[in-house]
């Protein structure tokens, strides 16, 4: 058996990823120049596509002439592969959520600290890293290739918040959660509080009452973020300063941004 009839008898049995230490291990006796070589040969010739440093998508006939795999057809086995937990987050899984208004250019993964190396050989994946995974908010689907994990949509939310320099500010952020909010279990936040920031909750809050009219979220999350005790005077916007005379409000933020929301 040869690299190329190896590659096609995993497809056919439903293996469409694989690493060169895989086809290494099974043709031990093969030099490694001469297996870097055919699996070049085998690129070139849009067989496989090299997604990130030593892994392999075999392409599959509807992705052929496109030339361009989705990385959700393989990054639920790119991420086995780096031996890191994820689920693909902020606008990508609000997108799962229903929320397709605003749609990320690039499938955001996020995953834990240390930073993974970067490969130059996939531009579709957009890295973002928290301290911990919070398990019990992820989602999961089968996917073309095993299982797909998304953030839910409590989740979804408050990352969108914390995270809102990863996907073009707050005026984005506010639109996506007008989409996202009727999906949100509010009950489920005071779980997520440890997952969290305090600021980001009363960003999160301010944006809930002040931008999106849904007085009964913002006081359900006031009642999370009262377990604080006490929190900080903050910016909305740290990208910008203090609004001298923003009206005072209960969440302790200071507007000093506009924000409409787009019309849906």
């Amino acid at each position: 058996m040869n690299i190329s009839e190896w590659i096609h008898s995993r497809e056919i049995r439903g293996k469409s990823t694989f690493s060169v230490a895989d086809v290494k291990d099974a043709f031990a006796e093969r030099p490694s120049k001469n297996i870097n070589t055919e699996l070049s040969r085998q690129v070139s010739r849009g067989r496989v596509q090299s997604v990130y440093r030593g892994f392999y998508v075999i392409v599959p006939v509807q992705y052929q002439l496109k030339g361009v795999i989705p990385p959700a057809y393989y990054v639920d086995g790119l991420m086995e592969y780096v031996g890191k937990p994820y689920y693909l987050g902020l606008l990508s899984a609000a997108s799962m959520h229903g929320a397709t208004h605003q749609r990320a250019m690039k499938t955001q993964v996020m995953t834990v600290v240390p930073r993974i190396k970067e490969s130059g050989k996939n531009s579709l994946l957009d890295w973002n890293y928290r301290q911990e995974i919070p398990e019990a908010f992820v989602m999961k689907k089968n996917a073309e290739i095993g299982t797909l994990r998304y953030s839910g949509p409590e989740l979804t939310a408050v990352d969108l918040v914390q995270f809102a320099s990863h996907v073009g500010g707050y005026q984005r952020v506010a639109t996506v959660l007008a989409e996202l909010m009727d999906s949100v279990d509010m009950e489920k936040m005071g779980e997520l509080l440890r997952f969290t920031t305090v600021a980001t909750i009363q960003r999160f809050g301010y944006l809930l009452e002040y931008v999106l009219s849904r007085q009964d979220q913002a006081d359900a999350l006031f009642q999370v973020l009262k377990t604080q005790g006490s929190w900080n005077s903050i910016l909305l916007s740290n990208d910008h300063d203090r609004r001298a005379g923003a009206p005072a409000n209960r969440w302790h933020v200071n507007g000093n941004i506009d924000i409409e929301v787009d019309d849906l």
